[in-house]
C-alpha cells in the first residue's frame, strides 16, 4: 500500500513547479523564496518515493524528510494528525518507519468524543513581546492584543494561542518570522479538534463570521473590522463543524484561498454546514491568492502595489462588508 504522492500534493500551490513523471521540482515551501531549489521525488519505483529535498536550505532539518512532515506543513496540523488522515485515506496499518514513507501507518485510536485538552496559559507570560512581523502584514495592533497574540524572542517565532470555546488555553503555534515553519506546543490539543476564534463568538455572543483557513487571514479580516474564525488549515472534520454548530453564529460568509485545496475546503463546509447556518461566499480579488495577500482590501497601504489596485480593493472591501452586514469587532 502506497499513500499517491503526486495527487496529494496536487491540490496545493506551488511556486514555479515543474511536474514530471519522477519529480516535482518548486520553489522551497519552507522559504520565503521562488528559486526552484526544492524537489520531491514522484517516481514510484524509486526507493524514496515520497522523499523531498531543498538544497536553498542552511537548516539541516529543513535539507531533506519524508512526505508525511511536508504534508503536515502544507496542512497546516500536526505529524500525529497527518498521519490519522493517511491512514483513514489509504488504509494503512502496521508500523511506520520515522518520516519515510513505507507506508505501513500506525493505527491510531480516536475516542468519540474528544477530550477537551486545557494548558496553563501562564506558558503565554513569556511571550509578551511584540514583533513587526504581523504588523507589516497588515494586522493592527488592536486585533494582537484581543487574539493574545505574542513573541518568541529566543526561537525568532510569533505565537498564536489557539484558545476553547470556554476561553481555556488549548494549544500554542509558533510561526517563524524569517521562514514559513511553524509547530505547535507540545501536549496542548490537537487542531483538529479545534476552531481559531470561536472562543470570541461565545464571549461576545456573535451571530455573523467570516471563516477563512489560516489564522492571519482571520487575523487580517479582523483588522478591517470583519470578525472571523479558522479552521486551521483545509481540514475540516465533524468536530470542527461541531463547535461552529454549537456557537452563536447564524450566519457565515466564506473567504476561500485561490488554489484547488481552497475549492475542496470550501466544498466541505458547505457539505457540513448548509441548511444549519446561513452560507454566503466571498471570492478573494485576483490576482490574490488569499485574504492576507488581499490585505490592501481591508487595510489600504498593507500592500506593495499600485495605487489604482489599492483604490479598487478597497472599494471591494468596503462593498463586501456592506453587503454582509457582518458583526464588527469594537
Amino acid at each position: 500500500m502506497k499513500i499517491d504522492v503526486r495527487a496529494e500534493l496536487a491540490d496545493f500551490p506551488w511556486i514555479r513547479a515543474t511536474w514530471s513523471d519522477t519529480r516535482l521540482i518548486a520553489a522551497s515551501p519552507w522559504r520565503y523564496d521562488r528559486q526552484p531549489s526544492f524537489y520531491v521525488i514522484l517516481d514510484e519505483d524509486d526507493p524514496a518515493y515520497g522523499s523531498w529535498g531543498d538544497s536553498g536550505a542552511d537548516d539541516p532539518e529543513f535539507q531533506r524528510g519524508g512526505i508525511v512532515r511536508l504534508l503536515a506543513f502544507l496542512r497546516d496540523e500536526t505529524i500525529g494528525e497527518t498521519l490519522e488522515y493517511l491512514r483513514d485515506k489509504y488504509g494503512g496499518h502496521g508500523e511506520e518507519k520515522s518520516d519515510e514513507l513505507a507506508l505501513n501507518l500506525p493505527k491510531l485510536y480516536v475516542p468519540d468524543k474528544p477530550r477537551v485538552t486545557r494548558i496553563d496559559s501562564a506558558i503565554l507570560d513569556a511571550y509578551r513581546f511584540r514583533s513587526p512581523y504581523l504588523g507589516s502584514r497588515g494586522i493592527s495592533e488592536e486585533v494582537q492584543r484581543l487574539m493574545s497574540i505574542g513573541y518568541d524572542r529566543q526561537r525568532r517565532a510569533v505565537t498564536i494561542p489557539w484558545f476553547n470555546a470556554d476561553g481555556s488555553l488549548g494549544n500554542v503555534k509558533y510561526r517563524r518570522t524569517d521562514s514559513k515553519t511553524f509547530w505547535y506546543e507540545r501536549g496542548g490539543r490537537p487542531i483538529r479538534e479545534m476552531v481559531y476564534g470561536i472562543n470570541i463568538t461565545y464571549e461576545r455572543k456573535l451571530k455573523r463570521a467570516a471563516i477563512v483557513e489560516a489564522e492571519v487571514d482571520a487575523l487580517t479580516l479582523m483588522s478591517a473590522g470583519i470578525f472571523a474564525i479558522a479552521t486551521g488549515g483545509t481540514a475540516l472534520n465533524r468536530e470542527k463543524a461541531e463547535l461552529i454548530l454549537r456557537s452563536p453564529i447564524e450566519e457565515l460568509m466564506l473567504f476561500r484561498d485561490r488554489d484547488a485545496a481552497g475549492r475542496a475546503w470550501r466544498n466541505r463546509i458547505v457539505a457540513e454546514l448548509k441548511g444549519a447556518i446561513d452560507l454566503r461566499v466571498a471570492n478573494v480579488a485576483r490576482p490574490y491568492k488569499d485574504v492576507n495577500e488581499w490585505a490592501c482590501a481591508v487595510n489600504c497601504g498593507a500592500c506593495a502595489v499600485d495605487e489604482e489596485p489599492i483604490r479598487r480593493s478597497c472599494e471591494r472591501a468596503r462593498a463586501v462588508r456592506k453587503l454582509a452586514n457582518f458583526q464588527l469587532i469594537t
